[in-house]
């Protein structure tokens, strides 16, 4: 009789995350922005099309600020400062879609304006097929 596959005899074998990024997704989890506290109120358990996100999810050396793992889905809320990072942001969004995740962005005064139309957008792209 074989040994049936689990994470625990090594048949599958596990992505290790860095542990600093763990430690950073933690720190920023418990220092969410005024705006990432808003969107993640209004995310949260299930809330849209019964869709569950986490937020400061690890991605390979990245950090998203909302993930849906399920659905491959990536939110990320842009500051002033992302003006400035349009490269840096660029190659980060280009880094998480070749690793399957489609990336929605939106910026701060979107969240705190129109949250009914980012609502609205983050429904659309669950309602879209996840990527292949």
């Amino acid at each position: 009789m074989g040994v049936e596959p689990s994470p625990t005899n090594r048949a599958y074998p596990m992505k290790r995350v860095n542990p600093v990024s763990t430690e950073r997704a933690r720190e920023l989890r418990s220092d969410m922005t005024v705006v990432e506290h808003k969107l993640w109120q209004a995310i949260r358990g299930e809330q849209i099309d019964g869709c569950k996100f986490r937020r400061q999810y690890v991605i390979g050396k990245y950090i998203a600020d909302f993930a849906c793992v399920a659905q491959k889905l990536v939110i990320e809320l842009d500051g002033g400062q992302h003006q400035d990072q349009v490269g840096y942001d660029d190659h980060r969004t280009a880094y998480l879609q070749q690793q399957g995740w489609r990336v929605l962005r939106f910026w701060n005064n979107d969240v705190m304006e129109n949250m009914e139309g980012v609502l609205a957008g983050i429904a659309l792209a669950l309602a879209a097929a996840p990527p292949s």
